[in-house]
């Protein structure tokens, strides 16, 4: 049987894919999400990537699951706030020094 203890690779290559994963389940959690919905979008994402000859990877699958998030969330979210975010986004990282997090503001 296997024991957290034996674990000696990490679960993700990346903390993107760490925290998209994160989104996810909280969204389900929280009730913003209803866990077939979930599936069935991230299974249609994953479909549709094989269907285009993408590699079965890791990096694919969570490709996958940032689209998959996307496609749950595009409904909640208007163009004026998506752009005004994307607007946020890009001027946090051009003064954020090399190496740190990016952090917005409030």
């Amino acid at each position: 049987m296997f024991q957290p203890d034996e674990v000696t690779e990490p679960a993700f290559d990346h903390p993107w894919q760490a925290q998209i994963m994160a989104l996810a389940q909280t969204m389900i959690k929280t009730g913003h999400l209803e866990a077939t919905h979930w599936a069935e979008t991230l299974g249609a994402a994953l479909r549709q990537a094989e269907a285009e000859g993408a590699p079965d990877t890791a990096d694919t699958y969570y490709t996958c699951v940032l689209q998959a998030l996307e496609t749950v969330t595009e409904p909640h979210v208007t163009a004026a706030d998506r752009d005004t975010r994307r607007a946020q986004w890009e001027e946090a990282y051009k003064v954020t020094p090399h190496g740190q997090p990016v952090v917005l503001k409030s």
